[in-house]
């Protein structure tokens, strides 16, 4: 398979085996690694992650140097709470940031992206395998 994750710093969950305690996780400035599946079709590969609460406007999916790194972002809501003080609060708020190798055979400038119901899918082409071609050489 071509489409490799490429490993995240950030992704506090996975580092500390989604056992983190939360009352210590910081909300403010934190990155998060979301959700990806990665499924391989055969003229294409498929990635769908998971973004809930994003908003479309928010999302940004780029390709550099072979490397597609989609970024999204989530702001708190910023009201008062009048009826009292929260007790618990896990929904997360934050920057969303993943990225990819995208490897040799994945046609870059067809990539593809739809978002329904908090989830981006990306469909990734691969490329056309050509034919070995067969030319004469002129000997001079």
């Amino acid at each position: 398979m071509s489409l490799i994750p490429r490993s995240n710093l950030f992704d506090i969950d996975r580092f500390f085996g989604d056992s983190w305690p939360q009352g210590y996780e910081s909300q403010s400035n934190a990155f998060f690694a979301p959700r990806v599946d990665i499924k391989e079709a055969d003229n294409h590969y498929e990635i769908t992650a998971e973004l809930p609460g994003v908003a479309k406007e928010d999302i940004h999916v780029h390709v550099k140097d072979g490397i597609l790194t989609l970024e999204a972002q989530t702001k708190k809501e910023s009201k008062e709470e009048k009826d009292g003080k929260i007790i618990r609060q896990e929904r997360r708020y934050g920057k969303y940031m993943r990225s990819f190798n995208l490897g040799t055979d994945i046609e870059e400038g067809d990539i593809k992206a739809s978002f329904n119901d908090g989830v981006l899918r990306l469909e990734a082409p691969k490329l056309t395998p050509k034919a070995p071609e067969r030319r004469r050489i002129a000997i001079e």
